[in-house]
């Protein structure tokens, strides 16, 4: 494969040359492909050392709009050296800044984290809603699943798009950083304030 592809493609991903190399061969030198590639193998590290103790890590900040919104949010790997890492803090600077601006803002970390009954309250106004087009029970079903998926994208920061880059999750994010830091990384919470805004 040639340097060109191999640093164009580093270039996207932020991934190391051998798997930058590696990925090429494997679609023929087709960068969409490759970057799926890594895309799968970064999921893939990710999920193996999900396992691992995170007691490190760094609490980021964000002050956004004229200091109308502020965000906390504290995310955990396994040792210090990897929490002073630009790509470890670079991940924290970007997660501060989607819980910011992510329209409708994330209310929880991850879909696991969404109380059983805020489902339960939501499939039941969805199968209300779709109810009075006069459908099968069957279609309201399916409808009512389809509107809580999208509803758990909205409300989880793991599942929403990655503001700057849609075709990326937030889990996506997080997972292409594990691969290049070699570390689990979990995020642990998050707070978001806007003046004015009343808690729920």
């Amino acid at each position: 494969m040639g340097v060109s592809a191999i640093k164009s493609l580093r270039e996207k991903t932020g991934a190391g040359i051998m798997d930058c190399k590696a990925a090429l061969q494997s679609s023929d030198g087709d960068i969409a492909k490759a970057i799926d590639f890594l895309r799968k193998k970064g999921l893939a590290t990710a999920t193996k050392k999900s396992g691992r103790a995170t007691n490190e890590g760094r609490i980021g900040s964000y002050i956004h709009f004229g200091g109308k919104i502020g965000v906390l949010v504290e995310v955990n790997c396994e040792t210090d050296f990897v929490a002073r890492n630009p790509e470890f803090q670079d991940l924290v600077k970007n997660l501060s800044m989607q819980v910011a601006g992510a329209n409708p803002s994330p209310r929880y970390v991850c879909k696991e984290d969404v109380p059983e009954d805020v489902i339960i309250h939501e499939r039941e106004i969805y199968k209300a809603q779709a109810m009075e087009s006069k459908k099968p029970e069957a279609v309201i079903e399916k409808i009512a699943e389809g509107k809580i998926k999208k509803f758990i994208q909205s409300v989880c920061l793991m599942e929403q798009p990655y503001l700057k880059d849609p075709d990326l999750t937030i889990a996506d994010l997080v997972a292409q950083t594990i691969a290049k830091v070699g570390e689990n990384i979990q995020i642990r919470r998050f707070v978001r304030y806007q003046l004015g805004e009343s808690e729920t």
